[in-house]
């Protein structure tokens, strides 16, 4: 049964909320002597396999005043849940034997951006809006030309009437204008300092190479799911992204999938739900740690309920909805039944 380590001495929680340099060279000293401390065993010699799947733990929805700072009901959810993925990480740092992080990643003209859309008079929309089947209809939104062509969208008028249509069939959340987020090149677009220090400590310590994957470039569509885009093709047919089939085989490879991030009513949920889809069977091994993921909560608009009933299909469908601060060994299904085989810690 897998017991747990203390936090190591350099970590400041306080400092979750802050931005700033992480001292790689430091850290590197410092995990390499831990896992001599503790005796950490390389992350390829795990019996049991579990991984860390960490969604958009980036500056733009976890760092207060960023763009889109998640903040939730509680009003500092992000910044909260942030403090706890730390420090789950590394007390369970001999348990994890590989994170997987997932990046939003955006540009200034995509079908989410305001400069995208203009109504009758040439005004592009407020952040927040909810775009509707029936307001591009009536004309009341359209592509701006000048965006199309900066993207090289042809007869852009149908490609916003089919989008937003299969939108709602498929049960998706209406086209959202978004503040400008995760801005590739941009502060907003890189990790939150504390959690990009924890997740290079975990690949030093366990000898472990965290794996980073990419989302959101696609300027036609919303891509909350690192496993594909809301939509997968446009008006013509044409391919607008692909389901990341690679990915999802390789979550197969573990024992446990524990997920955390943000947010929880749209990224990690979208996520969650098309990872059960594609492979229902890891159900059972996927574990979804609630206290640290928070919904969007925005003025007029209260994701929350949605998350919730999210996590609960989820949770019928089989997963575990667990709390980081339980301890692993406590959980259901396979992720209690876990061992970990620790090498001689080196006398000192």
């Amino acid at each position: 049964m897998l017991g747990e380590l203390p936090v190591p001495p350099h970590v400041h929680p306080e400092r979750v909320g802050e931005v700033w340099r992480v001292d790689y060279a430091a850290r590197f000293a410092d995990a390499t002597a831990w896992r001599e401390e503790h005796g950490l065993e390389a992350a390829a010699l795990d019996g049991g396999r579990a991984c860390l799947l960490l969604v958009d733990a980036q500056n733009t929805f976890c760092t207060p005043g960023f763009e889109l700072f998640v903040a939730g009901r509680s009003g500092t959810g992000a910044l909260d849940d942030s403090r706890r993925i730390c420090d789950f990480l590394h007390r369970n740092l001999h348990a994890i034997t590989q994170t997987i992080v997932t990046l939003d990643t955006h540009q200034a003209f995509q079908i989410f951006h305001a400069p995208f859309l203009v109504d009758g008079e040439g005004r592009h929309p407020d952040p927040f809006t909810l775009v509707t089947p029936g307001d591009v209809v009536s004309g009341h939104w359209r592509i701006d030309p000048a965006a199309a062509e900066t993207v090289g969208l042809e007869r852009a008028d149908d490609h916003l009437v089919a989008y937003v249509e299969t939108l709602a069939a498929g049960g998706k959340y209406d086209l959202t204008i978004w503040p400008f987020h995760a801005l590739l090149g941009g502060i907003g677009h890189a990790l939150v300092s504390a959690v990009e220090e924890a997740l290079f400590f975990h690949a030093i310590a366990r000898r472990s190479q965290t794996r980073f994957e990419i989302k959101g470039g696609s300027p036609l569509t919303e891509h909350y799911s690192v496993l594909g885009p809301e939509v997968m093709h446009g008006s013509r047919g044409e391919t607008l992204g692909r389901r990341n089939a690679e990915l999802v085989e390789h979550l197969l490879r573990f024992d446990a999938v524990v997920v955390a991030g943000q947010a929880k009513s749209h990224c990690v949920a979208w996520t969650v739900e098309d990872l059960l889809q594609e492979a229902p069977e890891i159900a059972s091994r996927l574990y979804l740690l609630e206290d640290c993921s928070s919904p969007v909560v925005v003025p007029g608009i209260d994701y929350t309920d949605d998350a919730d009933a999210a996590f609960a299909r989820f949770a019928e469908a089989g997963a575990h909805v667990v709390r980081s601060t339980e301890p692993v060994a406590s959980w259901p299904g396979p992720a209690g039944e876990l061992t970990v085989s620790f090498s001689r810690p080196r006398s000192r």
